[in-house]
């Protein structure tokens, strides 16, 4: 066990200077996620050539890198990770498997992964609700605008809301979804208000950084930079640095602050056998 509980305090230390470097610059560094990685694979795979007991523990650190491989690539292409949360993600594949059985190990994937969304969308609520509190005025004029743009979806929505609430009164699992088609629908407008209104900002051209996110496409003479997913590269930085002085670019909230709040929580709840979801049930 002690060996699990030092791969575990390793995570630990790794993702505090993540969300430190996060915050502070707004991105992760590539080699932060990939010694985290190559040190806890090692340490696998060391321990079990020396300890005697054959190779599940380092043989579970594979499998469980090459299944948060898939979960962080699907996160990322589905555009709800940034490149360097999806590679914090991948890394904690070789941290987090403690069992040599790989159900066992599949069971405490999908408890991490509860855990961690539900402490995502709590920690997201609470971070847009501060943005709205700091930049009150802009909010609640974008939120005017999009509720003007999207009127007739709005209507819509509130129609079909009634309709499920109003049956409601037949069966409770109609009004349950009434309210929440109708929550879901105001919060996305919301969300998209908070986005205008808090995440948008001008820099200088001179202070881009590789992988920073464009407001609006960009035209070059005859070229278009596009505002694109994986941001602008270091050749198209400079390209507009030679045309424009400033540039509109969005601003993400950092999200590595969930990835620690989510294993000092599960270290916890492992610590005193405590299971979130079976998902087997």
């Amino acid at each position: 066990m002690y060996e699990v509980i030092f791969l575990w305090i390793l995570a630990l230390v790794y993702i505090t200077f993540a969300v430190i470097q996060d915050i502070r610059t707004r991105e992760i560094a590539n080699w932060l996620n990939f010694s985290l990685v190559i040190f806890a694979l090692g340490f696998r795979f060391f321990y079990s050539l020396f300890n005697g007991g054959g190779f599940s523990f380092f043989y579970s650190g594979i499998i469980g890198f090459g299944i948060f491989f898939i979960i962080g690539n699907l996160f990322y292409y589905g555009r709800i990770f940034a490149g360097g949360d999806a590679k914090l993600m991948i890394s904690l594949g070789a941290i987090l498997p403690i069992y040599s059985s790989l159900s066992l190990n599949v069971k405490l994937f999908f408890n991490f992964l509860f855990l961690f969304l539900i402490i995502g969308f709590v920690y997201l609520i609470t971070t847009s609700f501060i943005l709205c509190i700091r930049n009150f005025k802009a909010f609640r004029k974008q939120l005017s605008n999009q509720l003007k743009r999207k009127k007739r979806f709005m209507c819509f929505i509130l129609f079909f809301s009634v309709i499920f609430l109003s049956l409601g009164f037949l069966e409770k699992t109609f009004f349950i979804f009434g309210l929440f088609v109708f929550f879901v629908s105001y919060l996305y407008i919301a969300s998209k208000a908070i986005d205008e209104a808090c995440m948008v900002k001008k820099i200088k051209t001179k202070y881009l950084r590789e992988g920073d996110w464009l407001y609006s496409d960009v035209k070059i003479g005859k070229k278009i930079i596009k505002a694109k997913w994986d941001g602008v590269t270091k050749k198209e930085i400079k390209e507009l640095s030679k045309k424009y002085r400033e540039v509109r670019i969005r601003n993400g909230v950092p999200f590595s602050p969930v990835f620690l709040i989510s294993l000092i929580i599960f270290a916890f709840l492992i610590f005193f056998n405590i299971s979130l979801w079976n998902p087997f049930w």
